[in-house]
């Protein structure tokens, strides 16, 4: 199966495109003519420049209202058409798209338009090009795969067939099942793409908010799957309107592009294996099973503050690591690792981030197999030296360039803390926290796509709706995705003087921003935390009258929540009761949460006033630092 993308999908200049293209690992692209007009070459460099770079071109597009003109217009259509023709020879394709009409003065009629097909493929067999007719839609009188089909068709000529979008089709919700009835020999191509459900005007959708598959809320893998049924073997090839991705970095969006077809792919061969597509043998994804451990990097001169606030929250230290100058501090289930070597990447990490978050250990069903199926779906790999008495964790590059270990139960990575590490304390007493809630990673908005598609692709897991967050100095969007036992907030920030905003300036561009921790009692975490000098996030009385009002509570349970400055909030399913610690420098901050029932959000209604209360508690904009 050849993987494809339309040069318009991604920024840059030809040549740019090009590159980042052939790095991700397409077989192929489409030639969106506005590029090609652009471009300063000639047809037969830019054949030639693509062949160079080991990709062909699997289709010219687009070629727009040629059927159902009348004359002199449909003349002038036809002569057009020959000199697309023509300058295909040279670039070196022998596809192109033509789309529905949207030309005002088109006629109507199934047979009007296959007749104009018919006498196209003529002229097309003589050149050796093939047409292939897309229905956009929003076209003036063909807008659905359907009729598209019935003109290709009734045109019954070799050289004229059928292309087939994944947004054109879903985004009229048509039923994609319908596919299945076509021959796949007579589809030429196919083009994908997901969307965000919005209502909208089609064209503007369509122009400026498609996404890479599995980015979106539109199923493509029910679209998929119904094209592979057919018996089609042709590219697979991304068209993507998308602004936020025409200013991207061009390799991180053909990254992405990539990972986003292998990915679907997967899903369909797995979901339909009588269809599956031709795709090399890589492991299913799986749930986590738990946060097995965060290493902090810092360095012994800057780890003080880390160490007070954890102490504060109830950990203590409970080991080392036997060769390296790593520190293991325990509660509950949790695991925390502050990492103080003076080489490494973890010392890379805080010369460049500064104290912060750098590891997240995850514990799987299998870690290699986990390992192997990120690396197929283009994960970077992350090797660390280890001596012959440590154990050899698979690691891969995530947001922020934190790592993420892979552990499991059933090899000897189960054995980490025997093997790793000298227990001097297993168990110390802490305040009650019991696990890793969820954590918070702060990034640029327009990286959240591609970081909600990374954990999408590799486990099995699932996205919350995107919401916007009003901080006081603007709007951050924030969207959490659950797999397993991994619950993560991805925070994208735009402005930068929000509260993310700052972080991401503060650390240059650090991922985690926050832990939050279970427990199963927070009032009695509360106070044993008070007790140990823990840095409460003071909450407004005002919150605390909403909150009794909006809810009905009772006035005790308000009191005590105001004692502590929990916050809380309720939904169908259950309560959530959460405080925060104030920030260390950089940003990073604590949360602890006490989940009551079967509520699965995180407590967004409370997030403005929250970020309210720390943008009180900071320095004031304008002064100097000392």
């Amino acid at each position: 199966m050849k993987t494809s993308i339309a040069t318009v999908s991604i920024s840059g200049s030809f040549t740019e495109k090009l590159d980042a293209i052939q790095r991700a690992g397409f077989d192929g692209i489409e030639i969106f003519e506005q590029d090609f007009l652009a471009s300063d070459f000639t047809p037969r460099e830019v054949g030639r420049m693509v062949r160079d770079h080991g990709l062909e071109i699997t289709l010219f597009q687009p070629f727009r209202d040629f059927e159902g003109l009348p004359e002199p217009l449909r003349r002038r259509a036809f002569a057009r058409a020959q000199r697309k023709f023509d300058l295909m020879a040279e670039l070196g394709t022998d596809l192109v798209l033509f789309c529905s009409s949207t030309h005002p003065e088109a006629l109507g009629g199934i047979d009007r338009a296959a007749d104009d097909f018919r006498e196209l493929g003529g002229i097309a067999a003589e050149r050796g090009i093939r047409v292939g007719y897309e229905a956009l839609c929003w076209g003036r009188h063909v807008n659905d795969h359907r009729d598209a089909w019935e003109i290709v068709r009734r045109a019954d000529h070799p050289n004229i067939g059928l292309i087939l979008d994944s947004f054109h089709t879903l985004g009229r919700r048509l039923d994609p099942d319908s596919i299945r009835r076509i021959p796949g020999d007579r589809i030429f191509f196919v083009q994908l793409a997901d969307a965000p459900l919005i209502d909208m005007d089609l064209l503007y959708w369509s122009r400026h908010f498609r996404n890479m598959p599995g980015e979106g809320d539109l199923d493509v893998t029910g679209f998929t799957r119904a094209v592979m049924a057919t018996g089609y073997a042709g590219p697979l090839s991304l068209e993507i309107f998308n602004d936020q991705f025409r200013s991207g970095l061009p390799r991180l969006v053909a990254r992405d592009g990539h990972r986003s077809l292998i990915g679907l792919m997967d899903r369909v061969r797995r979901a339909e294996p009588a269809c599956a597509p031709d795709l090399p043998a890589f492991p299913a994804p799986a749930p986590v099973e738990r946060v097995e451990f965060i290493e902090f990097a810092t360095a012994a001169r800057d780890a003080g503050p880390l160490e007070t606030l954890l102490a504060a929250a109830g950990f203590a230290r409970a080991g080392q690591h036997q060769s390296k100058r790593v520190a293991l501090w325990r509660q509950g289930g949790v695991n925390l690792l502050i990492n103080t070597e003076p080489q490494g990447y973890a010392h890379s990490a805080w010369l460049t981030h500064g104290t912060g978050v750098s590891e997240i250990a995850l514990t799987v069903p299998d870690a290699r197999a986990a390992f192997a199926r990120a690396v197929a779906l283009g994960a970077e790999p992350h090797v660390a030296p280890h001596t012959a008495r440590e154990l050899e964790i698979p690691g891969i590059c995530g947001a922020g360039n934190n790592v993420i270990r892979l552990l499991d139960r059933q090899s000897d990575l189960a054995r980490i803390w025997e093997v790793d590490f000298a227990i001097d304390t297993p168990t110390p007493q802490g305040a009650g926290l019991s696990g890793v809630d969820h954590l918070g990673q702060t990034m640029a908005y327009d990286e959240m796509l591609s970081w909600s598609l990374f954990y999408t692709s590799l486990f099995t897991a699932e996205k919350a709706p995107m919401v916007d967050v009003v901080d006081p100095d603007g709007l951050v969007r924030s969207q959490a995705i659950r797999a397993g036992g991994l619950r993560i907030t991805l925070n994208g920030a735009e402005a930068r003087h929000t509260l993310a905003g700052q972080f991401l300036q503060e650390t240059f561009g650090a991922s985690v921003q926050h832990i939050a921790f279970a427990s199963d009692d927070i009032f009695a975490s509360a106070a044993e935390m008070a007790a140990r000098g823990f840095p409460f996030l003071r909450i407004g009385a005002n919150y605390y009258d909403d909150v009794e009002a909006r809810f009905g509570l009772d006035p005790e349970f308000t009191a005590r929540l105001r004692a502590h400055n929990i916050m809380y909030d309720e939904d169908a399913g259950g309560q959530f009761l959460q405080f925060y610690s104030t920030a260390l420098p950089g940003g990073f901050f604590l949360e602890i949460v006490q989940r009551r029932g079967g509520y699965g959000g995180y407590g967004a209604p409370n997030a403005p006033f929250r970020i309210a209360a720390q943008k009180r508690t900071m320095q004031p904009k304008g002064m100097p630092r000392a």
